[in-house]
């Protein structure tokens, strides 16, 4: 998931907000606002309506963004390398490098998310709880229960044994831990979150039938989210198993034809496009990757533009390149890979460009890991 815009730093940790959150924040802010507070408190002016559905929709989103720094912090302190925290219309993801070594870490790094929620939902319980013994009522006390309430079930949430969520990652930690076999172990609880999935959609959809409109769609959502994500991980699971040991060394392709970022895309056309073998041209400024260009980007140029357009305008900013190294084993680069809109990383040494890693080079050493395992099943 990627961000829209970014919020600075927390613990070390890049902070981004996807433009979906803005959807599920006035949706928040609004409900709460215009309908339960109200509701639950009539007689207040609007003005206090409105100002208690904003903070309380900001607060929320406050917590979830404790929720994904106390996963990143641990996950660094547990020795994975942490790409950043993007929130977004479901709550948050912590972007992690590699996977967990060891069951333990994994049970760290998904138990610290939910025990912080609860620990936020205690929190504003407990002062909701103290300023209605000093006789406190009204909205500073519904805000503050809500606060509670939600995060509360944030936390039950979350530990639904299902992938992808914390409770799949306990999941996944209990059977890695019993069996000893990680790729077992993901697919386990990728197959649960599958479950769970179906599960929602049908509860939502019970739901919609008897009137309850937008939260029985809501939770039909949630479980097509959930379906896909379980999927998602199930295949990246085999795949990853398929591919341990592999280094990105042996998956490129070495040296690959660059071109320059003045080059126009007439003449990328006229030039390049048949006498390039590859669908991607990275683009270089003194043997540094700077972009990269590919045929589909290509593509959305109109003819007419083409011979005062540079590759330069049309290519994927150095700031967005999935950048790997030759050492690095291929299982840390999926993750990258796959969040990348153009699908390849650059391969550098000394920041200078040594290959390029394709979705076709990832295909042919599954293939190859494939016949591997064959071969050696029929001696």
């Amino acid at each position: 998931m990627k961000a829209s815009f970014r919020l600075g730093r927390i613990a070390g940790v890049p902070v981004g907000v996807n433009w979906s959150v803005l959807v599920i924040f006035a949706l928040i802010a609004w409900a709460l606002a215009a309908r339960q507070f109200p509701r639950a408190y009539p007689g207040e002016p609007t003005w206090a309506y409105v100002v208690s559905g904003l903070a309380a929709a900001v607060v929320f989103f406050g917590g979830l963004l404790a929720h994904e720094v106390a996963h990143a912090v641990v996950a660094k302190r547990n020795g994975l390398g942490v790409e950043g925290i993007t929130l977004w219309l479901f709550g948050g993801v912590s972007e992690l490098r590699g996977d967990a070594p060891n069951p333990g870490a994994e049970l760290r790094i998904a138990g610290i998310g939910p025990l912080v929620s609860l620990i936020v939902a205690v929190f504003f319980g407990g002062v909701a709880a103290v300023l209605a013994l000093a006789g406190v009522r009204g909205l500073p006390v519904g805000a503050l229960s809500w606060l509670a309430g939600i995060n509360l079930l944030l936390a039950v949430f979350n530990v639904l044994p299902a992938a992808p969520l914390d409770g799949g990652r306990l999941l996944r930690a209990a059977v890695w831990k019993a069996t000893g076999d990680r790729t077992r172990a993901s697919v386990v609880a990728a197959r649960a979150g599958w479950v769970l999935g179906v599960i929602l959609i049908g509860l939502g959809l019970w739901q919609f039938l008897l009137g309850a409109g937008i939260g029985g769609l809501w939770l039909v959502l949630i479980g097509w989210f959930l379906i896909g994500a379980a999927s998602m991980e199930e295949r990246q699971a085999r795949v990853g198993s398929a591919l341990r040991g592999v280094r990105v060394a042996d998956v490129m392709t070495a040296q690959p034809q660059t071109a320059s970022a003045e080059l126009t895309v007439g003449d990328f056309v006229d030039n390049y496009l048949f006498a390039y073998r590859h669908s991607a041209l990275p683009l270089t400024e003194d043997g540094r990757p700077i972009g990269l260009v590919t045929l589909d980007r290509v593509r959305h140029v109109p003819a007419d533009r083409r011979a005062g357009t540079t590759l330069a305008e049309v290519a994927c900013r150095a700031d967005e390149l999935v950048l790997a190294r030759p050492e690095e084993q291929l299982t840390d680069l999926l993750p990258r890979l796959s969040a990348c809109a153009d699908g390849r990383a650059l391969v550098v040494t000394d920041g200078r460009l040594v290959g390029i890693v394709s979705p076709s080079d990832i295909s042919r050493a599954v293939q190859r890991s494939a016949m591997r395992d064959q071969l050696t099943a029929g001696r």
